[in-house]
């Protein structure tokens, strides 16, 4: 079982984001069999059945092993992964476009570069998955409380003059067998989750 799988195909989405089958998706992180889903999700056999078949025609699920009782025998399934993303290449025709960015400061422009980012690393995932090998990649998350509205525009316009300063260092575009590489830095407010009786806040 992956950590993260990203959905790319559009079935696979629409899929995923029936409420039941997500539902189903999350019971099986442990593997299960449709007579025991059914007694969790309070739905007859038969009905997981289909939803299982069609989880699993979309590779979200799979196959751990059949045990026999009786006449019948029975499928234990798992999750193929524990959590899922669902790439914008899904919705491919009203994607965002990262063109060039109409204003550093525009929260739309920094959505469709995240949108990008998804899109982009998990192409190379499921690449990577697909001949067994790793994705060379870096992240760092970090936090910071700014006392102003200045400090902040210093921040950023700092770290964009920083950025600058470390591409062109390292940057050689004669370089024999470089190979490019994308950098994306973000900075937006945090958003703390909502408890069951407030509204999310920045």
């Amino acid at each position: 079982m992956f950590d993260i799988a990203v959905i790319e195909d559009p079935a696979a989405a629409e899929a995923s984001l029936d409420p039941m089958r997500a539902r189903l998706l999350a019971e099986l992180a442990e593997p299960a069999s449709a007579t025991m889903l059914a007694a969790r999700v309070g739905l007859a056999r038969q009905k997981v059945n289909y939803h299982l078949r069609a989880l699993e025609q979309h590779g979200l699920i799979e196959l751990v092993e059949e045990r026999r009782k009786g006449n019948v025998t029975e499928r234990v399934m798992r999750a193929t992964a524990a959590s899922y993303v669902i790439s914008p290449v899904a919705l491919s025709a009203v994607r965002p476009i990262a063109a060039q960015p109409p204003d550093r400061l525009s929260a739309r422009w920094l959505l469709a570069v995240a949108a990008r980012l998804v899109q982009d690393v998990g192409s190379l995932i499921t690449g990577a998955d697909r001949a067994k090998k790793r994705v060379a990649t870096f992240a760092i998350d970090a936090q910071v409380r700014f006392a102003s509205a200045t400090d902040r525009a210093a921040f950023a316009e700092e770290l964009a003059t920083t950025l600058t300063a470390l591409v062109g260092r390292y940057h050689d575009e004669s370089a024999s067998g470089g190979r490019e590489h994308r950098v994306v830095i973000a900075l937006h407010p945090n958003v703390t989750p909502p408890s069951d009786n407030t509204t999310p806040t920045e």
